[in-house]
């Protein structure tokens, strides 16, 4: 489906795309390594990637908005 969303709107409208996973990973959860290829494909043809690293903003965010924990 992610494949037919990206193709119908190819070109048209602009689609934004978060993920834990580096490309490379994405086989392991789409299983079929063609259709990740023309997926990635799609997504990055005149794209902008943006990479933040392995860390969660939102985790960063909620660890500090919590503050230090206080000692048990």
């Amino acid at each position: 489906m992610l494949f037919q969303i990206l193709t119908e709107r190819e070109e048209k409208a602009s689609v934004a795309t978060a993920s834990n996973l580096p490309f490379s990973e994405w086989g392991q959860v789409i299983g079929d390594p063609r259709l990740v290829a023309a997926i990635v494909d799609r997504l990055t043809s005149n794209a902008h990637i943006v990479e933040t690293g392995t860390e969660s903003f939102r985790l960063r965010s909620t660890k500090a908005k919590r503050g230090p924990k206080a000692p048990s």
